[in-house]
């Protein structure tokens, strides 16, 4: 059976070089790196090699990197101590942002009695700026704003140096998700005032349950997890090498190629969107992603011209010709419930119509596309 993989934005194969470099480590780097002996400091030596090499894409101090299991929990790090440690008493985000924000922010106000404000969004999901400023003049409270670098369903691309201007002139915090975004996009950290940031390194082709919160030089931050001194005192728990050291292998290599794999990846995504306006022209394509401005290249959600009562067989009929792609993030694949995404971007008629989002990397084909497109044609005009 042909298999196409084109659910990326959930998660990346890994790279060969990566796998490579992991399984070195795993045979030769296997001591504790808070051990003081040789294959501890052996260890230590490779970690804190990584976290420069990290920090160095963003130019910002090793110091500002602090690893983590993933994207989640970082995004809890940042937001937690923000308001349990910085007496941040409103947290002002959009409806749009991941689960590990949204659902964060919701038990922080059951804890602490918080106010989350929603930033209003465009008809494209696009954050309306003119309100995030009214909601950060018109506010006596300290006030932290989260929002994502890049959506991972919808794929809108935030001006991140625009809002983070914005958001220091009113001295608040600032914090983003930035999940999606990492090795795909360059952002200079030392020009642009991020105060807390995640990343996970299986969105950029590095192993699963690795990431890395950055948090600026003296802000204050505290521990989440608590135990033994390891990351600084940031984060308690023994450090797992081999995953740190194939997160910097595929970072490396994602920057490394970026042009390169920007251009190709690009191309892909603009022969799909003209493929699907050709063979299935009443198709919709939600947010900015049926474009390159204010898009991210690597991903489109596309809201396709199907019958109500055929949509819960299209990922059924997909999976069975052997496509992997998504309905919304992968969190939530497994609900029954609609996107929250396209809950807050879609109307009433485009919301009963199946939308699928497609997720690309530089391992996809055109072949791969067409077949797809293929499928989905006998799909839509069975």
């Amino acid at each position: 059976m042909t298999q196409v993989y084109l659910d990326n934005a959930a998660t990346t194969a890994l790279r060969p070089e990566v796998v490579e470099r992991m399984t070195k480590v795993l045979n030769e780097n296997y001591g504790n790196a808070s051990s003081t002996h040789s294959f501890g400091r052996s260890s230590k030596a490779l970690l804190e090699q990584c976290r420069k090499s990290i920090a160095s894409y963003f130019n910002v101090s090793a110091s500002e990197i602090v690893f983590t299991s993933g994207g989640t929990e970082a995004d809890n790090l940042a937001l937690r101590s923000a308001v349990r440690d910085l007496g941040v008493t409103e947290i002002i985000t959009s409806k749009i942002e991941h689960h590990a924000v949204l659902h964060t922010a919701e038990q922080l106000q059951k804890e602490y009695g918080i106010t989350i404000t929603y930033v209003n969004l465009e008809k494209d999901g696009s954050i309306n700026k003119s309100h995030l400023e009214s909601l950060l003049t018109n506010s006596n409270k300290k006030q932290l704003v989260s929002l994502m670098h890049v959506n991972n369903e919808i794929g809108n691309v935030l001006d991140l140096e625009r809002v983070a201007q914005l958001v220091k002139s009113n001295n608040a915090l600032f914090h983003s998700d930035m999940v999606q975004s990492v090795g795909h996009f360059k952002v200079d950290l030392k020009e642009i005032p991020v105060d807390f940031m995640a990343a996970s390194a299986h969105k950029f082709h590095g192993p699963k349950g690795v990431g890395f919160c950055f948090i600026r030089k003296e802000s204050g931050l505290k521990p989440l997890i608590f135990g033994g001194e390891q990351e600084r005192g940031y984060r308690a728990g023994t450090e797992s090498t081999h995953n740190i050291v194939g997160m910097d292998e595929a970072l490396k290599i994602a920057y490394t190629n970026l042009k390169e794999e920007k251009a190709y990846i690009s191309e892909l995504k603009a022969y799909f969107i003209q493929e699907i306006k050709t063979h299935l022209p009443n198709s919709s394509f939600n947010g900015c992603c049926g474009h390159s401005e204010n898009s991210t290249y690597t991903l489109v959600n596309v809201c396709l011209p199907i019958a109500p009562s055929k949509a819960p067989m299209l990922q059924f009929q997909l999976d069975l010709k052997g496509i992997a792609c998504s309905r919304g993030s992968a969190c939530q694949s497994g609900s029954s419930q609609q996107s929250h995404v396209l809950t807050e971007v879609l109307d009433e008629d485009k919301l009963k119509q199946p939308s699928v989002r497609f997720s690309f990397s530089k391992f996809n084909t055109k072949a791969e596309l067409d077949y797809v497109v293929n499928v989905l044609k006998e799909f839509v005009n069975s």
